[in-house]
């Protein structure tokens, strides 16, 4: 009988252990970077549910808030404060849009693919302004290119 409980309490310790495995994955938020001025880097950025974006203000003056409508039904939004850090955990499948309300029209945005998505023809639906058009049409285009050289 001990030798059960043994094994059943390490069966739930390992079971416990594997949500630990959730992995966290840091944005910078830029003036200036590899792709421009006013970015995300990176701004394509592939996670699994469970894990967390850490978007972190490297330059002042900048947040990070999701797009309305460019995110999976039901998910949740969020919308940090301007020139502070914010993580986020994202528990649901989908392609979520990320914005720097400040510099959106300068085309400061980010791409936030959890899993498989289900919603990528509703968030290539959501009209944009500015430059975040150019910089979406990019971003889809290297989203497709990896699902590409997945199969």
């Amino acid at each position: 009988m001990r030798k059960y409980l043994v094994m059943a309490a390490f069966a739930v310790a390992m079971a416990t252990a594997g949500g630990a495995a959730a992995a966290e994955v840091e944005v910078k938020m830029l003036n200036r970077g590899i792709e421009g001025v006013m970015v995300f880097e990176p701004a394509l950025i592939k996670v699994e549910p469970g894990d967390t974006v850490k978007f972190v203000a490297t330059d002042k003056g900048h947040n990070a808030e999701t797009i309305k409508g460019m995110l999976p039904d039901g998910a949740a939004t969020f919308a940090g404060k301007n020139g502070e850090d914010i993580v986020v955990k994202f528990d649901q499948a989908g392609i979520y849009g990320v914005k720097c309300t400040p510099h959106y029209g300068m085309g400061m945005v980010a791409m936030v693919v959890v899993g498989t998505p289900a919603n990528e023809e509703q968030a290539r639906a959501v009209p944009q302004t500015g430059k975040a058009k150019q910089i979406f049409a990019v971003l889809f285009d290297r989203f497709a290119a990896t699902k590409t050289a997945a199969k």
